[in-house]
């Protein structure tokens, strides 16, 4: 089973956006700690497998599916999410049941992740219907329950595409004990990697490594090292 408790940079690439195998091993060799593959809309088994494909990595690479069809048994692990804060069960375990009825899951494969879903904006915000008018004392709640009730390994603060509240970051940060908490939105060089390190456990970096390129990515890197 991988281990995110030793990661404090994650690389997310996008099945739907793809990637060229030389730009895949540049960001292999970025100084990340882990690739995850992952995404909201458009995403397919087909999808996922070609981005697995041509990314060869001493890091882990880990699958994050957003459906049970991308769930696929490849990589290094499965980061299956669950998002607390959504208005429908499904988001939270409903769409899980499904998987697990249709599937013989090898459990010892997945890592539970707990997402607080903050922009409502954002293709996930939107798709789970999430409650993101969270004040932190609400967001270190649901980190809480959590960490404390249900045990996950990671408690994943998502702003995609804007950067988010640091008060809430760090609220959620000072709440947990035992979970890794990750922080993802808008991080697209070294000054937000950095104040974004300094209010979490990991940092995630994922439209940045599409938009801006690899040469971003390593800014975060280093951001996040001298944080």
């Amino acid at each position: 089973m991988v281990e995110p408790a030793g990661w404090s940079h994650v690389t997310k690439v996008d099945p739907d956006k793809g990637m060229s195998e030389e730009k895949a091993h540049d960001v292999a060799e970025s100084g990340t700690d882990a690739v995850v593959v992952g995404g909201t809309q458009g995403v397919t088994r087909d999808k996922v497998l070609s981005v697995l494909s041509s990314i060869e990595a001493d890091v882990p690479v880990v699958v994050e599916p957003s459906n049970p069809a991308s769930a696929v048994g490849a990589g290094d692990g499965l980061l299956v999410p669950t998002v607390l804060n959504a208005d429908a069960v499904d988001w939270v375990v409903g769409i899980h049941k499904e998987w697990a009825r249709a599937n013989e899951v090898d459990w010892s494969n997945v890592v539970g992740e707990g997402y607080i879903v903050m922009n409502p904006e954002s293709a996930v915000g939107r798709l789970t219907g999430a409650d993101t008018s969270l004040g932190h004392e609400e967001a270190a709640a649901y980190a809480e329950v959590a960490d404390g009730l249900f045990d996950l390994p990671v408690v994943y603060v998502e702003y995609s595409g804007t950067f988010g509240d640091m008060e809430v970051v760090g609220a959620v940060n000072d709440a947990v004990e035992d979970t890794t908490v990750f922080y993802g939105g808008g991080v697209d060089g070294y000054d937000r990697a950095k104040e974004a390190a300094a209010h979490t456990d990991c940092v995630v970096v994922g439209d940045a490594v599409h938009d801006e390129g690899v040469g971003a990515l390593r800014e975060t890197v280093q951001g996040v090292r001298d944080a």
